[in-house]
This record gives structure tokens, C-alpha cells and sequence, in this order.
């Protein structure tokens, strides 16, 4: 039988630090849009960011998954990267800062040019590795010395290619931005200036760009009003702020700092919907039934006076502990802020009824002193307030897809596909080794049917364990110009509509609705949107994984910093990962630690995938998910950022 010849092709090398990595085609269509994995022994010399040749067997292509090997390196992705100096005599190496880049590079003496050990450095790379030797650079650019105050979460900033100050262009023109509202700029605008308005946020928010309003009609429905701020009036569509906001995509949110997607003369001026201040805004009003359907809708460009600046701790006192001081303070609006919470129980309840999945992860809230370490790590609190909003730009949200998707305009949308038919098996699988059956094929798995086993699981010992796989079973949400729905959400029409100030698709969709309003949407029109909905779909998208990237890696930083103070301390932690190596223990406050398997000394344990666990071969002792451990902390890298535990 004659041998059928690979199929290769090209895409873009992304490395993973385990070893492996997958390349995204050129072509997405020859693969479905899906990614190809390689797995450790096929990456021969590349380099993350590099343009490679992917060999890909043609038997393998039908399955949902692609696996390849790389055959050939077509371009060179990287020629430069931020890293640490290790000085060995009157040579070095720099280890990445980003762990994608995977190599140590070797630092002649000639190239070391004055760095020291523990430098933050940018190398430049001039040999790249192949079979016989690691790559070689030399040392560019010094970012902070060892030991410097912030030069390491800066070191990370630069690693990522995320930058802090914005260019000139940019810079000088949001100088010349208004920072007052005029009755001439207000014309043909909805006037909202005498409607009860309020923000309600964390204490301490700077950036406000949502607002709410809520009234009872005669019939019982509500009337709830979402305001955005219009920052598009600010930002000019192709303009150097323009320009820029599109190449950063999203704010970056990090434990000492904000990196924002606009000038702050912006972000935290003009456009914060400060209380007391004339703001421009898009505004939607949803007429809401008993039951939390919308029945009617109203979407204008509007300008409002917000009343209230509201804090999430302090109406959840009310709503929550019926805090009397907090209600004569709010008595003014106190009405309002009942009915709010009245709504929401209705609309949570609607969401939870069709299906919409709600994984009520615990998060980080990490408090830095002066010099930018941790003193503490807590859990972020998510509370009644919190979830009132949360509700609010959910339904807003929705209800602008649903209205421009039935107006066939270029748009972009929030999607989230599908899990993939076997990530469903394997996890029915997992699910029936623990007595839980999740009904239904694979490849036709409900939301519903997951959040019904999200609920049966609440509250007990599995409960984090059951969460875990199943994110893990998940697609990543993404942004896309055709509707595909939300899976997670349960709802067939989603985009982002409410952050204009930090996400570039909520400030792109609002010029499509801004000028849908007005009429002024022609044929020539049609096709530039359709191009700058696309490119914004692509970059935001990739821009979103990228800040996510260094925000998970900043965190993880501060975590290993905070622990470095606690070694040889014990604590009681459950197991949140399972590896080939080890596991991973997570303690109540978020932070995790690796138990590798060389320190059981009691057996020799065995990687069971499927189950996501470690089995002792002789005395079958299990370590799996959900198993609580009590360990302590004995090793801090904070180079790599890594914490190890040791079970006690």
C-alpha cells in the first residue's frame, strides 16, 4: 500500500515552558481554524514567535485534534528578549523573563557589556541554536538592576512587549482633549441630566465607565437604563489615540498598577462618568418584565449627571446586613438601590434557568506596601453589589448583539464555542469515576446539563475539583465578527458593549451603533467597518491573551515574593493540579505550590491523565483532586517564579 505524503504547513510557532508548543496556521481554513500540536520531541530548533514548516500526517487531520512535527524554520520570530544575567566569571546566560522563549542564551565576555548577576537585561540575539549549540546575544539594554524597587515587574511589562508610556502623537494630542462637557456639543443628544443616575465600583476605582438607572412603571415592569461613556466622541477613528488604543486592545490590570488602554486625560478625565459632572454617553433603556425578559428596548446617544458614586462594600452592607447608618446616608436613592437588587435576583435567576454556567472561582486581592511587596493575600470579595452589576451589563450586553446581529451590520461579537466532543468524553469520564453522570453526546453537551452538575456538587469536597476540570474542558471565549453565541453564558447573541475605556471591541462596536443611529451607514461605509471589525477581532483577541499572560505571571511573581517570607511554614491546602511531575496544592488564600513527586518518598507514583492523579505502584496511595493536604513551604524561585511545597 502506497504511503500518503505529510501535508505542511505554515503557521506561527507558540512554545509552552513544559516543552511542547502549537503553531497557528497562516491559513486557518486548511485546519478549521483549529491550532496544530507539537509535542516536545517536534520542535527540531525553533524558537517561540518563529514561522515554521509543520509536517502534519493526513491520517491525523480528521480527528478533533492536529498533532505535527516541525520540519523547517521559514522565518525567525524573536531577535530580542527581556531576561535575568547570570554572571559565571566574565561570561553569562540570560534565563527569559517570558518562559515562551524557552532558551538560556549564552553571553560572551565581549557582550556582557557592564551587566551584573540578577540583572534585568534586553539581549539581542546573534546566533540562533541549532543541533549543536544553544543560542548566543549580547546584552542590549540594562532594566533595572538587581534588587531595584519594581525593576522586576517592569522587567515582566517589557517581557510582554506592553508599554507604559504612549507615544508622542498620542500623548500630545490627548492634551488638547476638552475636559468639560458644553451645551453646543450636547445638541440632539438625549438629555438624561434629570434622571437618577449612579456608578457603582470598587473603592478604589478611578475609571468609571458604566452607569445605571432604574425605575418602576405602571404596568411592574422595570425600566433599567445602562450609560457608557461615549469615548468614541473622544477618540477619533483613526487618530494617533485611536491608533494606539487598537495596538494596546485592553487595559492591563496589575497588583501596583494600571497600564491603560487610553491617556488617563481620558480614562480617569473626560470620559469617567464622575459624579457631579456632565458626561457624554451611549445609553440603552431596557423595559423588563416580572419574569427578567426584555420586552422592549430603546438605544440613544445621551448625556447624563451622575448622582452617585457608589462603592460595592458599602451597598452590599446595605443589601446584605441592612447597615442602618449606610442607609441614611443613601436615603436619597435608597429606593433605587433596592429596587436594583430586586432586578438582579430576577435576572440571575432567568440566567441560571436556561443553563448559564457561573464558576465561582476564587480570586486574588493582594495588598502591596510602599516599595511594591506583598504584606497580603486575600480572597477578592464578590458580593451582592458586585453581582447586581454583573447582571446589568450581562443583559446590556446581550440585548446590543441580539439588536445589531438582526440588522446584519458588521459588528464584533464575544463568542464562546462549543466545548470539543472529546475534551466532553474525557470529562464524562472523569465525572463518572467520581458517581456523577453528565448527560447527553459529546459533541452535544448543554450548559444547562453542566451547571446542573455544578449544583449537585455545591459545597462539598468536590466541588473545586468538579470546577476545575470543567474550565479546563472549555474553549477560550474570543472575539469574533460572525455570531457563533456563548456557550458558557447560555445565550445565542453577546458581545462587549460596557468598557470602552479599557476593552478597543467595546469602542469599535460603538461607533458602528453610534452611527447606525444617525443613518449614516452607506455601502462604501459598510466595507470599511467590515475591515475594522475583522482587524479588531484578530488583534483584540490576541492582545486580551497577551495582557491575561502577564497579569497571571505578575501574580504569580508577588505570590512567590510573599511566600519567600513564610518558608518552612505549614499550611492545609487542596490539590488543584495534577502533572507527570506532581501536583499542585492550592492554600485557602489562591496561592499554589508544586508537591513534586521525587520528594514521596513512600512509593514510587505513577501519572494517571485521565483520572488526574498520582497512584502509588505498591501501595496504591492516591493523590488527586480535591484531596486535602497539609504541606509546607520549602522552596521560593523568584526568578521562575515558582513556589514548592513538601508534604508533611
Amino acid at each position: 500500500m502506497k504511503k500518503k505524503r505529510p501535508l505542511y504547513i505554515s503557521g506561527i510557532l507558540s512554545k509552552h515552558k513544559r516543552g511542547f508548543g502549537f503553531v497557528r496556521p497562516v491559513d486557518s481554513e486548511i485546519t478549521n481554524g483549529k491550532d496544530i500540536f507539537i509535542p516536545p520531541g517536534g520542535l527540531r530548533d525553533a524558537m517561540n514567535g518563529d514561522l515554521v514548516s509543520v509536517s502534519v500526517d493526513v491520517f491525523a487531520r480528521g480527528g478533533e485534534n492536529i498533532e505535527g512535527r516541525i520540519s523547517k524554520i521559514l522565518e525567525r520570530g524573536t531577535n530580542e528578549f527581556v531576561g535575568t544575567f547570570h554572571k559565571m566569571g566574565d561570561w553569562g546566560y540570560v534565563s527569559p523573563e517570558n518562559r515562551k522563549e524557552g532558551e538560556d542564551t549564552h553571553i560572551g565576555k565581549k557582550d556582557v557589556n557592564g551587566a551584573e548577576q540578577g540583572d534585568k537585561v534586553i539581549v539581542k540575539i546573534t546566533k540562533y541554536p541549532n543541533e549543536k549549540q544553544d543560542p548566543q546575544g549580547r546584552i542590549k539594554e540594562i532594566i533595572s538592576k538587581s534588587g531595584e524597587l519594581g525593576g522586576d515587574v517592569k522587567a515582566l511589562i517589557r517581557a510582554f512587549q506592553i508599554e507604559e508610556e504612549f507615544p508622542i502623537g498620542a500623548a500630545e494630542e490627548a492634551e488638547t482633549v476638552p475636559q468639560v462637557v458644553t451645551e453646543e456639543e450636547i445638541k440632539g443628544r438625549l438629555d438624561l441630566r434629570g434622571l437618577v443616575t449612579f456608578t457603582i465600583d470598587g473603592a478604589d476605582a478611578k475609571d468609571f465607565d458604566d452607569a445605571i438607572s432604574i425605575e418602576r412603571k405602571e404596568n411592574g415592569y422595570f425600566r433599567l437604563g445602562v450609560h457608557i461613556a461615549d469615548v468614541c466622541h473622544y477618540v477619533q477613528e483613526g487618530k494617533a489615540i485611536d491608533k494606539e488604543a487598537f495596538r494596546r486592545g485592553t487595559s492591563v490590570y496589575l497588583p501596583d498598577r494600571v497600564i491603560p488602554m487610553l491617556p488617563f486625560a481620558l480614562s480617569d478625565g473626560i470620559c469617567s462618568l464622575r459624579p457631579g459632572e456632565d458626561r457624554m454617553a451611549l445609553t440603552i433603556f431596557m423595559d423588563i418584565d416580572k419574569k427578567g425578559k426584555v420586552i422592549d428596548h430603546e438605544i440613544a446617544e445621551s448625556v447624563i449627571c451622575s448622582d452617585e458614586r457608589l462603592v460595592y462594600g458599602d451597598i452590599s452592607d446595605i443589601l446584605e446586613h441592612d447597615d442602618p447608618d449606610l442607609k441614611i446616608r443613601y436615603k436619597e436613592i435608597l429606593s433605587e438601590i433596592l429596587m436594583t437588587h430586586e432586578l438582579a435576583q430576577i435576572l440571575q435567576k432567568k440566567r441560571k434557568e436556561r443553563g448559564s454556567l457561573d464558576f465561582d472561582f476564587d480570586e486574588a486581592h493582594l495588598t502591596l506596601n510602599d516599595e511594591g511587596l506583598p504584606i497580603a493575600v486575600e480572597i477578592a470579595e464578590r458580593r451582592t453589589a458586585n453581582r447586581i452589576i454583573e447582571e446589568f451589563m450581562l443583559l446590556a450586553n446581550e440585548t446590543i448583539a441580539e439588536h445589531f446581529h438582526s440588522r446584519k451590520l458588521p459588528f464584533v461579537y464575544r463568542i464562546h464555542e462549543k466545548p470539543a466532543p472529546d475534551k466532553m468524553e474525557e470529562f464524562q469520564g472523569f465525572l463518572y469515576s467520581l458517581g456523577l453522570k453528565l448527560p447527553g453526546k459529546p459533541e452535544n453537551i448543554q450548559p444547562k446539563a453542566l451547571n446542573e452538575i455544578l449544583e449537585q456538587v455545591s459545597g462539598t469536597q468536590a466541588e473545586t475539583v468538579i470546577n476545575t476540570v470543567m474550565l479546563r474542558s472549555m474553549k477560550k471565549a474570543s472575539y469574533n465578527t460572525t455570531c457563533f453565541g456563548h456557550f458558557g453564558l447560555g445565550v445565542l447573541f453577546y458581545c462587549h458593549f460596557t468598557s470602552p475605556i479599557r476593552r478597543y471591541p467595546d469602542l469599535m462596536i460603538h461607533r458602528v451603533i453610534k452611527e447606525a443611529i444617525r443613518g449614516k451607514i452607506v455601502e462604501e461605509r459598510l466595507k470599511t467597518l467590515r475591515r475594522k471589525t475583522e482587524a479588531t477581532a484578530i488583534a483584540s483577541s490576541a492582545a486580551e491573551r497577551q495582557a491575561e499572560e502577564l497579569e497571571r505571571e505578575v501574580e504569580k511573581l508577588k505570590k512567590a515574593q510573599y511566600m519567600e517570607k513564610h518558608l518552612s511554614e505549614e499550611f492545609s491546602g487542596i490539590i488543584s493540579g495534577v502533572t507527570n511531575t506532581g501536583f499542585f496544592v492550592q492554600l485557602s488564600n489562591t496561592i499554589e505550590g508544586l508537591v513534586r513527586s521525587d520528594s514521596l518518598k513512600d512509593d514510587h507514583y505513577i501519572y494517571e491523565a485521565s483520572k488526574y492523579r498520582l497512584i502509588g505502584k505498591r501501595h496504591r496511595k492516591v493523590y488527586g483532586l480535591g484531596k486535602e493536604v497539609r504541606i509546607s513551604v520549602a522552596a521560593v524561585d523568584l526568578t521562575a517564579r515558582e513556589i514548592r511545597f513538601e508534604l508533611i
